[in-house]
């Protein structure tokens, strides 16, 4: 018997797991915000040149019986489109004869500036941001995105620091750290007097997004019977994507971008606050031989479920002889190098870095410039919030009946087979670009929460959140190369397009290589995993004890789908299959 089994005995998915799923998941409303802020905080809103500083447009205006509007162009001069005024140019000096109702001077040859006086920026769309408190337009523009970059790198740390750091210190603890860092830190840059400090608050602010991120998924998943994974992890999901819906509701309310980072920063300090009534993994504490902490944890998860003549006849040799394998295991010390020691765990971890790296890069490629579908910033943001939604449903579909593998593979195919088609359609049919655009994004979404499901079924206990830290660190470096991409449309509109495709599909043929885990415990140790990958190159065998009466398990996932059949499968027919695919790694 193994884990799975105590957790059945312990009372399942009782009321101890509803209280624990729901209250962990709570705080995925805030990690949108967190990670799509820059839309908003450093929203680009129209602006143009100052007037020269002895002339005022209101006063002149007046002088004149002129709009404001038209007064403008005696200052500012068309951009190139002719469509509106320049944003980074002026004349040196005004030219009041292109005020004349029957002008049609040529304006190309007149003299023209940069804004040496600074902008005026619009206060229509946003109140203020960190554009146009610092000016990053123009010259300067290059700078909204490096905020996003440098977020994103303070993610990418953060899931290798906080990965290992998981392993060695528990779930719990670290999870509870990053709340308060999150706390702490947002708000602490609502106080940021310059663009560099600011930066600086965002990184470490990304760090500790990472650690609520990979923490609270692997508390979650370590708590819950294996048959309620594939609900619980695509349901809970749902947080993340009405966070994207509350984060549009917030920057509508507020559209002052110190007010908004300190509305999704403060949150922090509750879920801080009752993040102390989680208990640790059991799992974490039995390899970690602290087995009377974890058998502390179990009596309480008992109790609570209703299940207190379990709680009083568990002891910590019951405990012992169900997970005597992980206690073996946990003598050992492991290290980011056993993820590629082994050949099944080297598979794995290539297999994983791919799919990560592609959907990360194709999502945020897609999210992160909401201004240029020529409509509200708010209103794409609600429904790119809400194309999760069937998305989401359409993954909880796929994984439940089709398996991890099948919906892994379809979901990074799809969504290049959507970004490769918006390459043919015309700029000018701006609505179904964008609808052709919403599509991959909901394609994108559901790959994320394919993958963050398989990957903590993939890796074995002793070494899950390290393994968790590992590809996802993939993932963060796709989001830092995805705005960096969009550089290359000045070569060919279409090029960055082909790159996000490429890679969604090249990351597709990886995960053809993984294993089903479709109703498969979770493996506890190294040994685990290379013993479901022995001789057979997509076997996960079900563990004794799970194994229905007639010999059931999983089948031929290269043959059958990726989904266990219901005929049994003789365990020396799995062995005497050939080794296939990427077994050479």
């Amino acid at each position: 018997m193994a884990f799975s089994d105590l957790l059945e005995e312990v009372g399942g998915f009782g009321r101890y797991q509803w209280l624990h799923v729901t209250l962990i998941s709570l705080p995925g409303l805030m990690m949108a915000s967190q990670n799509l802020l820059n839309n908003f905080v450093s929203g680009i809103p129209a602006h143009h040149c100052n007037l020269p500083a002895n002339h005022s447009s209101h006063n002149l205006s007046l002088y004149n019986q002129v709009d404001e509007k038209q007064l403008l162009r005696a200052f500012i001069p068309p951009d190139p489109s002719g469509n509106r005024l320049d944003r980074c140019m002026r004349y040196v000096q005004p030219q009041w004869h292109l005020l004349t109702t029957n002008s049609s001077a040529n304006v190309s040859g007149l003299q023209t500036e940069g804004c040496v006086d600074g902008w005026t920026f619009d206060q229509s769309e946003f109140i203020s941001t960190t554009v146009s408190e610092w000016g990053l337009v123009c010259s300067l523009r290059p700078l909204k995105q490096m905020i996003q970059s440098i977020y994103m790198g303070g993610v990418l740390t953060g899931a290798i620091i906080y990965g290992g750091l998981s392993d060695r210190f528990g779930r719990r603890s670290v999870l509870i750290w990053s709340y308060l860092q999150i706390g702490l830190l947002g708000c602490g840059s609502v106080l940021s007097s310059s663009f560099s400090v600011y930066c600086v608050f965002r990184f470490l602010n990304g760090m500790a997004v990472s650690g609520v991120i990979l923490n609270g998924f692997s508390l979650k998943v370590e708590w819950i019977p294996t048959k309620t994974r594939t609900v619980v992890g695509t349901l809970t999901s749902f947080f993340f994507t009405f966070g994207q819906m509350v984060l549009a509701g917030l920057a509508y309310w507020l559209k002052d971008w110190r007010k908004l980072q300190l509305a999704v920063s403060a949150p922090h300090f509750l879920f801080f606050a009752y993040s102390w009534w989680y208990s640790e993994s059991a799992r974490w504490l039995v390899v970690n031989r602290r087995s009377e902490e974890a058998l502390k944890s179990l009596h309480r998860v008992a109790r609570i479920n209703g299940r207190p003549e379990i709680a009083n006849k568990l002891t910590v040799e019951d405990l012992h002889s169900h997970m005597r394998k992980e206690i073996e295991s946990s003598r050992s010390s492991f290290t980011a190098i056993d993820l590629l020691r082994t050949r099944g765990m080297r598979r794995i971890s290539i297999c994983l870095v791919a799919a990560w790296f592609s959907t990360s890069f194709a999502y945020y490629g897609l999210a992160m410039d909401l201004q240029k579908f020529g409509v509200s910033i708010y209103l794409m943001q609600v429904i790119f919030g809400a194309v999760d939604i069937p998305a989401k449903l359409f993954a909880l579909g796929i994984l439940s009946y089709l398996g991890r593998r099948v919906s892994q593979v379809s979901c990074l195919f799809l969504s290049a087979v959507i970004i490769f088609a918006n390459i043919f359609v015309p700029t000018d049919m701006q609505t179904l670009r964008t609808t052709l655009a919403c599509l991959g994004k909901a394609f994108t979404s559901a790959s994320f929460t394919t993958v963050y499901l398989y990957t903590g079924e993939l890796y074995p206990t002793v070494i899950r959140q390290t393994g968790m830290g590992f590809v996802s660190t993939m993932a963060r470096v796709g989001s830092m190369a995805a705005p960096a991409v969009l550089i290359l449309d000045e070569v060919w509109p279409a090029l960055p397009s082909i790159v996000y495709g490429g890679a969604a599909v090249l990351a597709s043929g990886f995960a053809c290589f993984l294993p089903e885990t479709l109703n498969v415990p979770l493996p506890d140790t190294v040994e685990d995993v290379e013993e479901k990958w022995s001789k057979g190159g997509f076997k996960f065998r079900l563990k004794e004890g799970r194994t229905k009466e007639g010999g059931a398990s999983v089948s031929d996932t290269c043959q059958q789908g990726g989904v266990a059949t219901k005929e049994a499968l003789p365990l020396k027919e799995l062995k005497e299959t050939e080794e296939i695919g990427l077994n050479a790694l």
